[in-house]
Order: C-alpha cells, then sequence, then structure tokens
C-alpha cells in the first residue's frame, strides 16, 4: 500500500496539481486584495461611503458599533457584506480561469493545427510505367 502511494505522488499529473493547488492559493490572496484593497473602495465611493466588509445585521439583542465586537459579544450575525465580497472574489477567480482556460485551449488548437498540417510532399518520381518504358527503349538500342 505505501508503495502504492509513493507510485501515485511520483506521477507527474500528482506534481502539477500540487504545484496547481500552491498557486492558486497564492492568487486568491492576490484577488482578496484586488477586491478588499481596490475594488471596495471604489464601490464604496460611489455607494456613499458604504464599506461592504462592515456590512451586517446584529440577529441576537443588543447594539455593536462594529461586526467585530458583535461577534467578540457572541451575538449572531447576519455577516452580509462578508458574503458580496466573497461572491467578487469567486467571480474575479472565475473570470481569470476562465481566461488561462481559453488560453491553454488556443495553444493546443495552433498546435494541434500544426502537427494536422499536410507535409509537403516530395517531388514525384518517375512512376514504374516510365521506367518500364525507359527499360524498353534502351534494349532496343
Amino acid at each position: 500500500m505505501i508503495q502504492e502511494l509513493k507510485d501515485f505522488i511520483a506521477k507527474g499529473n500528482v506534481m502539477d496539481m500540487a504545484v496547481g493547488i500552491i498557486i492558486g492559493a497564492a492568487f486568491t490572496a492576490i484577488v482578496s486584495s484586488l477586491v478588499g484593497d481596490l475594488i471596495n473602495p471604489i464601490i464604496s465611493l460611489f455607494m456613499g461611503g458604504i464599506d461592504f466588509a462592515g456590512q451586517y445585521v446584529v440577529l441576537g439583542a443588543g447594539e455593536f458599533a462594529s461586526i467585530t465586537e458583535a461577534e467578540e459579544a457572541g451575538v449572531a450575525v447576519f455577516a452580509w457584506g462578508r458574503f458580496v465580497m466573497a461572491v467578487i472574489n469567486f467571480l474575479i477567480i472565475a473570470f481569470v480561469v476562465f481566461l488561462l482556460v481559453k488560453a491553454v485551449n488556443r495553444a493546443k488548437d495552433a498546435t494541434a493545427k500544426k502537427e494536422a498540417a499536410p507535409a509537403e510532399e516530395a517531388p514525384a518520381g518517375p512512376t514504374e510505367l516510365d521506367l518500364l518504358m525507359e527499360i524498353r527503349d534502351a534494349l532496343k538500342k
């Protein structure tokens, strides 16, 4: 069983997947920063200063100045602003993955077209009939 696990890990696809997961995690951090630090402030500007990350509804008793205070008090919080940020993150990541897949497919198609392109035909030599006629003519002389 251990040997099978080693063989599975040693396969190229598993290593490719691991690299993809690591790059994906780093990419997610970049997109989260993009949304939180760049996109949300612009949206907030147009929405009259509303910060989506801090938007919430307290489902219990009490009033709290921030979502952090409500969570620390143990009150149930409906954090709809965080959900909006997560949706924006997802849409950006999905769009970038779409562009990557489209680029990879385009590269594969270009490679397939090059391989499928008919090779230039070599100049045709004399046919069998031509050779036989030359031999006949040579024998007549």
